[in-house]
């Protein structure tokens, strides 16, 4: 049985307005989650049967899916709670493939497309086995190019890339066909609904003990629609307004070293 898998759900390729530049950040996503330091891991890509994807490393493989493109796939197509629905159905029922096919496996851990993993999560994980899972409450952002990261420290409320969770707690069917859409969308299509339900159940999650994972903001394919860094963190209006609250997060940013080079984007990483 591997320790921890590493489940990476791609959009379908008619949903991408670029998909060259899709490409290139999954590639840097590989190379994040390639870095770790304990090797007792493996990783799936969940694409659609023809999405050209980056040549996959050691521990990757992909799953081949026959979904149909998200016609609610763009924020501005229809209402925003019929948008969301429509995202966590087709993410979720992507996990769920990418999950059915890596079942032995200890602890999932679902990473979005475009963001970065400390190298230190399996290695953490390997000393925790008998644990439920953990939510990664702190963590980083960062716009590309940058050489910024500030703190954010209610990240799993705010990034999909922010869960451990044990296996057996998603209660996986038995095979795809037994799921049904509800499940789908909120154990699995939701990082905020599923980082609720093994409390609920008895068997809450932990918080990481340290910053485990950056999520790339402000990108033109984010679906998030997440504004520009500066924007975000620094210049938006209610800030301006706090100039206290403005300090206190420059002073909780930081500096990209080669020390978080090495342990979020991969020693070799083309940023």
């Amino acid at each position: 049985m591997t320790l921890l898998t590493f489940v990476i759900p791609v959009r379908h390729q008619a949903n991408s307005s670029d998909w060259p530049l899709l490409k290139r950040r999954l590639a840097q996503t590989i190379v994040s989650i390639s870095a770790q330091s304990n090797g007792d891991w493996r990783a799936v890509i969940v694409a659609n049967e023809g999405a050209d994807l980056p040549d996959l490393p050691q521990n990757f493989t992909d799953q081949r899916v026959r979904f149909p493109p998200n016609p609610l796939h763009d924020l501005h197509s229809a209402e925003r709670e019929q948008v969301y629905e429509a995202v966590r159905l087709d993410k979720g029922r992507r996990i769920l493939a990418g999950m059915l096919s890596q079942r032995d496996t200890r602890f999932f851990m679902i990473v979005d497309d475009d963001d970065f993993v400390s190298a230190n999560i399996v290695d953490f994980v390997a000393r925790n086995t008998n644990a439920n899972g953990w939510k990664i409450d702190q963590g980083y952002l960062w716009s590309e190019g940058g050489r910024l990261l500030p703190h954010h420290n209610d990240f799993a409320n705010y990034c999909g890339t922010s869960l451990i969770i044990r296996s057996d707690l998603y209660r996986l069917p038995a095979c795809f066909e037994d799921a049904k859409a509800d499940y789908i969308k909120s154990v699995l299509g939701s990082h905020v609904r599923i980082g609720k339900l093994p409390a609920d159940a008895g068997s809450p999650l932990g918080s990481l003990p340290f910053r485990g994972a950056i999520y790339r903001v402000g990108h033109s394919g984010a679906h998030s629609k997440s504004s520009n860094l500066l924007r975000t963190y620094f210049l938006n209006r209610s800030l301006l307004s706090q100039p206290r609250q403005f300090v206190r997060n420059l002073r909780c940013a930081r500096l990209l070293s080669p020390t978080l080079q090495n342990e979020f984007f991969g020693a070799n990483a083309n940023r």
